[in-house]
């Protein structure tokens, strides 16, 4: 058994938090601050995301490895096919391992900054599902998940393409679907159904990332695609010029949706952090899901 189904298996709701690599001493400072206000809540694994173009591929296993040491939790590396040739993947492959990580998010990953769609390097994958074939072929035992879209990935022509794109992901020996970010959830569960009905077994987390700020969030699902309910988008432009109102109503809508998740049996939660804890912590402490609320003291 790889070690992600262990985990998926042996705790009865998986939370998971994802980080990004800071670009400075005073975020990275921050970031293990709040990372400690998350230990309390018994999270499965936190990971750590892989910048654009690779770019900060080597800060990623540095920051797995700290986690590990710091905290005794579970790391999850992102990982994906740019910029690399296989033998360049396998390499990192080998480096990751030898610093204790046994988790990977495997990604086809975005194209660098200035280049229009993805393009392998010679030599390279073109694909997640090649990507995962290769992790599983060299280090058969770890924990591997991808990524699943409620609402279709961007480039996908329709929702069938993509579903097939991930049935291909998962065959290739994926233990887990980790979603997009979305505000709909009744996308979340017409998606699950759509992968049960193709034969995909494995646990589906859905990816919630709690709303701290209007001007933000609207540039991130400009972004990656994902639908803002106009009601919420409503409310909160009428707070626009107070942050702590904009905060307030994102936490909120988000206990909702994620009370509602778990009411319909998801498995756990998968939260997008932004490397910031306040949010996070005040949707848990309102959830009375097992395994997603705060530890006794």
């Amino acid at each position: 058994m790889t070690v992600l189904r262990q985990i998926l298996e042996n705790k009865p709701f998986c939370l998971s938090i994802e980080i990004f690599p800071p670009k400075s001493a005073d975020a990275d400072s921050a970031l293990w601050e709040n990372l400690e206000r998350l230990m309390p809540y018994g999270p499965s694994f936190v990971s750590c995301t892989y910048g654009a173009g690779g770019s900060t591929r080597n800060r990623t296993v540095e920051l797995c490895r700290e986690i590990r040491t710091r905290f005794n939790v579970p790391a999850t590396a992102h990982f994906t096919c740019v910029g690399s040739t296989i033998p360049e993947l396998t390499d990192w492959l080998d480096v990751a391992a030898e610093a204790g990580i046994q988790n990977f998010m495997a990604l086809r990953g975005d194209p660098p900054r200035g280049q229009e769609g993805f393009k392998p390097v010679d030599g390279g994958l073109s694909y997640a599902n090649e990507l995962v074939g290769l992790i599983r072929k060299t280090k058969p035992q770890s924990g591997i998940g991808v990524a699943g879209y409620p609402e279709k990935h961007p480039e996908a022509p329709d929702h069938d393409v993509d579903l097939s794109n991930l049935k291909r992901k998962v065959d290739a020996g994926a233990d887990a679907v980790f979603t997009q970010l979305f505000f709909d959830n009744a996308s979340f569960l017409r998606f699950r159904d759509r992968c049960r009905a193709a034969g995909i077994t494995i646990p589906i987390i859905p990816g919630i990332m709690p709303i701290t700020e209007f001007a933000r969030i609207k540039r991130i699902t400009q972004m990656c695609g994902a639908a803002f309910p106009e009601a919420l988008a409503a409310r909160l432009e009428a707070v626009q010029d107070d942050l702590d109102a904009q905060f307030k109503i994102g936490v909120e809508f988000a206990i909702e949706q994620c009370r509602e998740l778990c009411r319909e049996g998801a498995q756990g939660i998968h939260f997008y952090a932004l490397n910031r804890s306040s949010a996070c912590e005040q949707i848990l402490d309102a959830l009375d899901q097992p395994g997603a609320a705060r530890k006794p003291a």
